[in-house]
């Protein structure tokens, strides 16, 4: 029987990180809604604006938060070996390819691009665990961009009974360390059960038909609910045991942003609770997808409220259903190495 206790980690860590918000702010209550119902649930969920560009797609906002990491490295984007994209929900063409597309805008020629998707804003974990096996698994690769480009699939930017969607682009960049951040372990779960419960239908409609439908509300509310309640119980007790850690080893547990009432939720569920930034994140962006845990992270880190050698746990959870569990350690500041939503962002 393996001792978890012994376990070394594979290097990995946050050489550089930054976002691109664009510089509008909508006013949620400006949004459009179907009915009243909709109106006082979203009225409820903490969120008082979200960043909007409509002339800036995902690979746009991809772009920009990726020349300002790489500038923040001080290197170029042709010394990346590897470009890992987190995939638009709704690109803006078929069949061609958005991550081979920001390659070239960027000039990363001899990167290894691919993309990693499907799990809402879970996808961020298999960005991080496909950077990860590169990194382990040959010798010559140094550096990896895992970029994403959150872009809302539905004008209306309202997902009820969920959230409410803003615009932003995140880029990491990623290698064997030392870094701000390193990540020490992640854990991710899936449940097919739930793969259609969020969904657009879009054959034969016209974009501004667009809409996220949930295609039964009782499950999301009630058994998706229970069951993100014991899945991130058991996930945290298998990520702190798995490492040695009791909860007292842990400085701090931030979340992605859905809405106030998910918060109070989390926090209830694990008897922890979650970082400030989270909330105010969530007050003045709305949900960033797999861009939120990570904008919370360094939002908190660069108010000097994470101290090198502190751990932190990353929660994130997705409707289709996902889960995952990243475990990091700040590291010592390193000098431009990340551009948070104060700095870099326009």
């Amino acid at each position: 029987m393996t001792d978890h206790r012994t376990r070394t980690p594979v290097p990995l860590a946050v050489r550089s990180a930054a976002w691109y918000l664009p510089e509008r702010e909508v006013p949620v209550d400006e949004l459009a809604v179907r009915d009243e119902t909709e109106r006082t649930t979203r009225a409820a969920m903490g969120i008082e604006t979200v960043r909007a560009d409509e002339q800036l797609g995902a690979v746009d906002l991809c772009e920009r938060a990726a020349r300002t990491a790489l500038d923040g490295a001080g290197i170029g984007a042709d010394a990346l070996d590897a470009l890992v994209m987190v995939e638009s929900r709704a690109p803006e063409t078929l069949l061609s390819s958005e991550v081979t597309r920001l390659q070239a805008t960027l000039g990363a020629s001899r990167a290894t691009s691919f993309t990693v998707g499907g799990l809402g804003c879970v996808s961020v974990t298999p960005a991080l665990l496909a950077a990860r096996g590169l990194l382990a698994a040959d010798p010559d690769v140094r550096y990896v961009l895992a970029v994403h480009g959150s872009k809302p699939a539905a004008a209306t930017r309202y997902r009820h009974p969920v959230t409410v969607n803003g615009d932003g682009g995140q880029a990491l960049l990623l290698d064997r360390g030392p870094g701000r951040v390193r990540v020490l372990d992640l854990l991710q779960r899936t449940d097919g059960r739930y793969w259609d419960l969020f969904h657009v239908a879009y054959r034969d409609l016209p974009t501004e038909q667009w809409r996220e439908e949930c295609t039964d509300a009782g499950t999301y509310s009630f058994r998706l609910a229970l069951e993100t309640r014991s899945r991130f119980a058991a996930l945290l007790e298998e990520l702190l045991g798995r490492n040695g850690l009791g909860r007292a080893d842990i400085s701090g547990y931030v979340s992605h942003n859905l809405s106030a009432g998910s918060f109070t939720f989390t926090e209830e569920s694990l008897d922890i609770a979650l970082h400030p930034v989270c909330r105010e994140n969530l007050r003045r962006y709305g949900h960033l997808g797999p861009n939120d845990v990570f904008l919370n992270l360094y939002t908190a880190l660069e108010r000097g409220e994470f101290a090198p050698g502190d751990r932190v746990v990353l929660l994130n959870a997705s409707p289709v259903a996902a889960w995952s569990l990243v475990l990091v350690e700040v590291g010592p500041e390193v000098p431009g190495g990340s551009r948070g939503p104060g700095e870099g962002t326009r």
